[in-house]
């Protein structure tokens, strides 16, 4: 199965009028996959009971839009009785004995879960390096990356290897491998969805979020596995819209703020081109736009990065080499099972943030950095909110760039850091943001970012819908997949 000029829409019409079944279909997912993942290697784990689990939903019957549809998870969200590593070391044997609240709720839907993809180690990095079983590669060229932490995800999406797949986003892990791959990919409001079953990186960060060729299939997505759960005390009790239902192109009268400070200096031109078109797309469509000043922007980087590994100091602690995962060997005392458990298990930028964390928690460091990080944090809600007052929806570049080079900056870190500058503001207010494609540069795809007011995301799938109306770049086939069926 080639799912490149599929929708959600047309699979569900296709088992809904038992043109197909949904083994079948399962079926040849996981050909497409093991025929693809010789060059993309974008999957850990492939799901050796999809096929079973199919069977069953035919028996059942087809009941709502997702059922007998395979979508793909990030290897961060726990699956019952499926490895589940986050692309460490320290995990790389552990089975779940529970499924997270969000995949516990596409398989309710009928969704069948078709494997776990590929991350930066505990979602820490951009470009899907990090991880422990090897590179993913960009489906649009070979020799670059597909973008992090969910770089996995983006790259089964954009290579067909699947309609749509889920991952996290702490600081730009849906909307930079979206951008990188030319697919469209959403970080909901913080607390949209239950967090319950994710491996956490940075908990106030963290969010679920679904990524897709097309808007409308990640509107479908987001509808099932957003709302309220009691087992997330941050998750939101709000209605949640039927995002699919209510998607509307129409821009007339819609404000748009374009802050200054994202045409960062680093930016590659040609991604700045490509972006002002797409803006000017809107201006055609009726839309308004007003460049506005975030002055907060300029600390986005330094204040994430003390914020997120501080937190993730904290919580992965947990992993000791006692209770699940990796366990050192010949180890003398349990001083020496936790020190070489942790040294052998985790990769070298986890242990890079985990220093960085528990020095910034210090007793030295607490008031020079984590708390002055987290008083920078309230001005960036502040900043954000107040133009958000005057405007509905906030634009700008995803990325400074296209997709670079495998191992071109893997042992920079300061300079991997700075892939994250343009997504990390959402995160740090909590606001819902995504990224849709808006052309190509030098070959690559170009992401347009877009935020919006909490817990509108409506607001976001209605302009993606706009604009991917008007570029149809969904029609455009990656570079190093053109040739096939």
């Amino acid at each position: 199965m080639n799912y490149l000029n599929e929708t959600i829409d047309s699979l569900h019409k296709k088992l809904a009028n038992k043109e197909l079944t949904s083994k079948e279909l399962t079926d040849q997912t996981i050909d497409g996959i093991k025929d693809k993942e010789k060059d993309i290697a974008a999957f850990i784990t492939v799901n050796d009971s999809a096929s079973k689990i199919a069977e069953g939903i035919d028996k059942d019957g087809i009941k709502n839009s997702l059922s007998g549809i395979p979508i793909a998870i990030k290897d961060n969200i726990v699956s019952n009785g499926i490895k589940t590593t986050a692309a460490s070391k320290i995990l790389y044997n552990f089975m779940p004995v529970y499924s997270a609240t969000v995949l516990e709720k596409l398989e309710a839907s009928g969704a069948i879960n078709i494997g776990k993809t590929n991350m930066d180690e505990f979602a820490m990095g951009s470009s899907t390096e990090t991880s422990f079983f090897g590179d993913t590669h960009n489906p649009w060229n070979l020799d670059k990356v597909p973008g992090g932490s969910s770089g996995g995800s983006a790259a089964a999406v954009a290579s067909g290897e699947v309609i749509a797949a889920l991952g996290t986003d702490t600081g730009g892990s849906i909307r930079q491998p979206a951008s990188f791959n030319g697919i469209f990919g959403i970080k909901p409001t913080y607390g949209r969805v239950s967090r319950w079953g994710v491996i956490a990186f940075a908990s106030s960060l963290d969010q679920v979020g679904v990524m897709s060729k097309r808007v409308e299939d990640s509107a479908e997505v987001l509808s099932t596995i957003a709302g309220h759960d009691e087992h997330d005390s941050t998750s939101s009790e709000k209605e949640v819209p039927d995002y699919r239902a209510d998607l509307n192109k129409d821009m007339t009268g819609v404000r748009i703020a374009v802050p200054k400070e994202f045409w960062h200096e680093g930016t590659n031109p040609e991604v700045i081109k490509k972006v002002n078109e797409a803006i000017e797309t809107y201006k055609k469509l009726g839309a308004s736009v007003d460049e506005v000043s975030l002055p907060a922007l300029k600390h986005a980087v330094e204040v994430y990065y003390v914020l997120a590994s501080s937190e993730a100091s904290s919580n992965l602690q947990r992993y000791d080499g006692v209770r699940y995962g990796f366990r050192a060997k010949d180890v003398k005392n349990i001083k020496d099972l936790f020190v070489n458990s942790r040294s052998e298990g985790f990769g070298t930028e986890v242990k890079r943030r985990i220093m960085l964390g528990t020095f910034s928690l210090s007793a030295g460091a607490y008031d020079a950095y984590f708390k002055k990080a987290a008083q920078v944090r309230t001005l960036f809600i502040e900043e954000m909110s107040k133009v958000l007052e005057d405007h509905d929806l906030i634009m700008g570049p995803s990325t400074t760039s296209t997709a670079f080079k495998i191992g071109d900056k893997i042992d920079d870190p300061l300079a991997m850091y700075m892939n994250d500058i343009l997504t990390i503001p959402a995160n740090l207010a909590g606001l819902p943001a995504a990224s849709v494609p808006a052309g190509l540069a030098e070959g690559m795809p170009v992401g347009l970012q877009i935020m919006a007011k909490p817990f509108n995301e409506q607001a976001i799938f209605n302009a993606a819908y706009a604009l991917q109306e008007e570029n149809k770049f969904y029609e455009q086939i990656p570079t190093a997949l053109k040739g096939e069926d």
